[in-house]
């Protein structure tokens, strides 16, 4: 455990899902590219990046179920490989529908790596390490948002469509072959064992009911749905379309998520292992961080001024380490055994509020775009005043998430009372209590 190995194995597997990142959220950068490409409206262009995302979190429970039983290694390599079909696939699509085909294929690929990914970690490391490499795992990965945003941009608008696909496409076959030298499966903790074929199902269910993993599914939920519909679809073509930039002024701002995750990724897991009984409070002050800045960037008269853009991108990027808080939700309320599986259920969470934000952006977007021409003005899909508007809907749509968070949460909480006698106070009351003990000792 936590040996030299250790960390050439977690490089491995890292480098695998910052390469499947990239392909993830490559189709943001190409939003614009594929509508006049495919001639078709926001609707139809976003039901290509919401396919992928229902593929990808349709499967999130089976390929949970799946790393328990074949390990992490295997399912690394299988999901590259695909990723790297469907890149091809995109790359030679005459139509829509073929398009969505290859996203489809990358979807599938995604749902197989960073689960396994999250999985093979406690077979190498331990300790208060253990919570800190889910958010190095998140930092790093996000890299790839950086590698779609940047070269993978601009190489798109030099060599054109065909070429920079297929070289992503290659770039995934690359991480098969890292990851089939440098990974390998390791020794699962003593208290992990197997779970039987025979009680799967009921395994799942048990998963399933367990209020810790509910928590954890709300947490990603409220944490990961503005991350994945800004960086998947809708956040390049706002930058570029929506507020006018260049490719390269387009390109920094939105490597700014990057920056937002990577710079708060490893503060979150040290406040994650030191304070482990504050980690749902956590994620809800780093979601109202997000919405506050966007508030006043929809609210801003005219074109907002590019360093509060720059700062809302930032404060997005913070809610990616958000969102693997509720991974280490699941880790703790869950038997070893039961982690693959557990792990696949929060990971829906996020791509769930995320592809129903992305769709219903779309659709609003088209709204806004028909009533402009209805009333004899020039048609202007990607409008800001249109943004303005649609993106109102993950403000619902994290809402509820937030409501299910509070309701997971105090149904945990008083799980833990009866089962262990822990006790945890609102956190207004803990402050008061740590002031006056503080008052206290200062006295004696």
């Amino acid at each position: 455990m936590n040996s030299a190995r250790s960390w050439l194995v977690f490089a491995g597997a890292v480098f695998a899902y910052l390469i499947g990142v990239t392909q993830r959220t490559s189709f943001g950068v190409l939003t614009v590219d594929a509508t006049e490409r495919f001639q078709v409206n926001a609707a139809a262009i976003s039901t290509v990046a919401v396919l992928q995302i229902v593929v990808y979190a349709a499967l999130q429970i089976p390929v949970g179920l799946l790393v328990d039983r074949v390990g992490s290694k295997t399912l690394i390599i299988v999901g590259a490989l695909i990723m790297a079909t469907g890149q091809a696939v995109l790359a030679i699509s005459p139509n829509l529908g073929v398009a969505i085909t290859g996203r489809i294929l990358v979807g599938m690929g995604d749902a197989a790596t960073f689960i396994s990914v999250i999985r093979l970690l406690p077979n190498w490391f331990s300790g208060r390490l253990l919570p800190q490499l889910s958010q190095w795992v998140g930092a790093i990965g996000q890299f790839g948002q950086l590698l779609a945003a940047v070269p993978f941009a601009v190489f798109l608008h030099l060599a054109g469509w065909q070429p920079a696909l297929l070289v992503a496409s290659g770039a995934s076959v690359l991480a098969a072959a890292v990851v089939a030298v440098m990974v390998r499966r390791g020794e699962p903790p003593l208290a992990t064992r197997p779970v039987p074929t025979s009680g799967t199902l009921t395994q799942l269910r048990k998963t399933l009911e367990r209020p810790g993993t509910q928590l954890g599914f709300w947490s990603h939920w409220v944490g990961g749905t503005v991350p994945t519909l800004i960086s998947i679809m809708w956040g390049y073509p706002f930058l570029t379309a929506g507020l006018g930039y260049r490719v390269g002024t387009a390109a920094t701002v939105f490597s700014m998520l990057v920056v937002g995750s990577v710079v708060t990724g490893p503060v979150i897991g040290f406040l994650v292992a030191r304070y482990p009984l504050r980690r749902s409070n956590l994620v809800l002050a780093l979601v109202a961080m997000i919405f506050a800045i966007w508030s006043i960037v929809l609210l801003w008269p005219g074109t907002p001024p590019i360093g509060l853009v720059i700062a809302l991108f930032v404060a997005i990027g913070t809610g990616g380490p958000g969102s693997l808080i509720g991974f280490d939700l699941a880790r703790t309320f869950n038997p070893g055994h039961a982690l693959g599986s557990a792990s696949g259920i929060v990971n829906v969470g996020g791509f769930f509020g995320g592809f129903v934000s992305m769709l219903a952006i779309g659709m609003v977007l088209d709204v806004m775009d028909a009533a402009r021409v209805a009333s004899g003005a020039a048609s202007q899909l990607y409008a800001l005043a249109s943004f303005r508007i649609a993106f109102l809907v993950p403000f619902v749509v994290v809402g509820i998430g937030v409501v299910g968070l509070l309701h997971a949460r105090h149904r945990t909480r008083r799980r833990m009372f009866e089962e262990e006698g822990i006790e945890i106070a609102p956190l207004w009351v803990a402050l008061f209590r740590s002031r006056a003990s503080r008052r206290l000792a200062a006295e004696d």
